[in-house]
Order: structure tokens, then sequence, then C-alpha cells
């Protein structure tokens, strides 16, 4: 999760390959929706058909505040930034003009944790896992992502090239994503994590030094580094492991009924290119990092 950035520029990793075309590769649907929820016929999904929470409104839940390279000025409404052009991509191909989606604020942790919701589906940089969706069904991917390391300049830790070389850093990442499972899982620090609320909690005690490093996904990576906290660095990435790619997906409420219908837009909007073109458009500098052996 989850976590900050503007337009520049997580399956957690043990070895680390060269990424430059992966961070904007087409993905698959094996970590999607369940195939339980992949049922309803065509018809179910036709515009004006679908059992939205307001009828001819399609309400979309992100948090606040809204982060580049995901969202452009905060405003998820915009239509710029790589989320929030996704949704009036899937909101179009589910029948929705831009003026028929509503957009509601909703925290990152909510977004996933138990519980009825008051959205259709929520996009917020929400990795897919078996653990989520006990809770929540999931779109297929729209997304692959990695995990990336930031430090000062100046720090020790900068030179790290491996996740060993990081094992003594007080590291940081924001509650609840995949970014804590990486320095938890992946590096395993002598040190206890510190843990933030929100990314801009994680980025201020870096640049107070009250942490050696924080993990969050590369795009926002490379705009903290590029735009908030220029005396920073990307250190580098994690691979995925065994080749299994982590996902952003949309959530949706359990056994929503709308599930099928927006992975069928997703795949959609991945089959003809769109996808793809927006991942060049909003993340095309997030591509290239040392990888952590």
């Amino acid at each position: 999760m989850h976590l900050t950035a503007r337009s520049l520029l997580p399956a957690l990793p043990a070895l680390l390959v060269l990424a430059a075309a992966t961070a904007c590769a087409p993905q698959d649907t094996s970590t999607g929706a369940d195939a339980s929820s992949s049922g309803s016929s065509a018809s179910a999904c036709d515009p004006g058909a679908l059992a939205t929470r307001a009828k001819g409104k399609l309400t979309v839940g992100t948090d606040k505040p809204a982060y580049a390279p995901w969202f452009q000025d905060d405003d998820p409404a915009s239509g710029r930034g790589f989320e929030s052009a996704v949704t009036y991509a899937v909101a179009k191909a589910l029948g929705y003009e831009k003026n028929q989606v509503v957009w509601q604020t909703v925290p990152f942790n909510n977004s996933f944790a138990p519980g009825e919701k008051n959205f259709d589906f929520d996009i917020n940089q929400v990795s897919i896992s078996d653990e989520r969706k006990k809770a929540v069904d999931f779109s297929s991917g729209y997304y692959d992502v990695r995990q990336a390391v930031i430090a000062l300049k100046d720090s020790p830790y900068a030179k790290a090239t491996t996740a060993a070389g990081l094992k003594d850093a007080k590291l940081g990442a924001q509650v609840g994503t995949t970014s804590l499972d990486t320095i938890n899982q992946i590096i395993k620090p002598t040190r206890q994590p510190a843990v933030f609320q929100k990314n801009d909690f994680a980025k201020s005690a870096l640049r107070n030094g009250q942490v050696d490093a924080i993990v969050v996904d590369l795009p926002t990576a490379f705009y903290i580094t590029g735009a908030e906290v220029p005396d920073a660095k990307v250190v580098g990435q994690f691979a995925d492991s065994a080749g299994v790619a982590e996902r952003f997906g949309l959530v949706l409420d359990k056994g929503s009924a709308l599930t099928s219908c927006v992975t069928r837009a997703v795949d959609g909007l991945r089959a003809d290119g769109t996808l793809a073109a927006l991942e060049k458009q909003w993340l095309a500098d997030a591509v290239n990092a040392p990888v952590l052996k």
C-alpha cells in the first residue's frame, strides 16, 4: 500500500531480477476474482443492468490524500494519474460516463477489512492476496508491482546491494501493506520496523532521521525521490518471488454481484492495450532500479 507520488514517475521477493520492463508489463488473471464470483451472465453486465449502490451511478472508493503518480493533485476525479485513468476506463467499459462516477473517501485498511462496503469498488494500490480475499472480492489484477527501498543519499544504507545489507537498518512502512510484509518476511531486520498510518508519516520520519529507510511500491518510490524528498534515493527493488507477480486489484464487497463484471472490464482493458498505454503514460519512469540480491 500505499501509499505517495505525481505524474513522474508488491508475492514478496527473495531474489530480484532486473525489472526494466516488468513494472509496466501486462498481467494475466490468475490472482484475480475467484471462480465462484465469475459466473454472472454477460447480460447482467450490460449498461443499466448493474446492481450498483446508487442507480445510474458508480461509486468508487480511495484514500485521502490520493497520491501521485496514482492520482494527480490529490484529485481522484480529475482522470489524471494512473489509478484515476484506470477507474474511468473501467467505468466506461461498464457503461458509465465520467459524470456518473462518484468518489468516496475510504481509508486504505478499511477497503479490504471485513464488513459491508460503501463503494462499488475501491482502487488504492491494494495488492491481491489470499488473506485479503477472505474478507473481500478482487477483480483481476490491473498492475504488476514491485516493492522498493528508499534511503537518504548520505545514509550508509543507500549503498546496500542486498537485502542482508539492510538487516541492521531501522526500517519503516505503512501499516497493513505488502511493503511492511517485505520488511518482515524478506529483509527480516534485527530491529523492529517502524509502522506508520500513512506514507506521509513514513516520509517525514525518513527526512528527520527517525528511520534509516522506508519501503514503498516502486512507482511511489520514484515520485518520492524525484519530487518530495530529493535528498533520498531509490536503493533498489525486490524481484518477484518464484516468478509470482504482486498485483494491484480493484476491491469489491465479499460476494459482490459486480465482481465478475468488473473483472471482465479489467480483462478487456488489458486485452485491448488500454492498461499498457496508461502504464506507459503515467508510470513509465518507474522501470529502472537496482535489484537487491
